[in-house]
């Protein structure tokens, strides 16, 4: 059975996903049991989605470069699984960036 996508539909939503992402850096594991499906791959998916399904509000521009951001970060992610050689910082200070072009989206609308 493949796991069902949670696909952010706003920009608070987008918000939250980008937060959650913070906690389970860099590996996107659920320790609780409940979402045995998750990992990097599922969570990227969904960022892409919620970026997608949000790209009218985020317009062109900051759509395209939320997305460069995103392949920056999975790269540091992926780099650093242990989060020992700080490419896990580097994929977080990008999630900072991330919320403030989507916190200014909302401010915005």
């Amino acid at each position: 059975m493949k796991p069902k996508l949670h696909v952010a539909r706003n920009i608070s939503e987008l918000l939250d996903l980008l937060i959650s992402m913070l906690l389970s850096a860099p590996k996107f594991v659920d320790k609780t049991g409940y979402f045995p499906y998750m990992n990097l791959d599922h969570i990227f998916r969904e960022l892409h989605e919620g970026l997608n399904h949000n790209r009218p509000t985020l317009g062109e521009d900051r759509y395209h470069q939320l997305m460069r951001m995103s392949d920056r970060m999975r790269a540091h992610f992926e780099a650093d699984p242990e989060n020992k050689t700080g490419e896990t910082r580097k994929g977080r200070d990008i999630i900072y960036e991330m919320e403030d072009i989507v916190k200014q989206v909302r401010r915005n609308s």
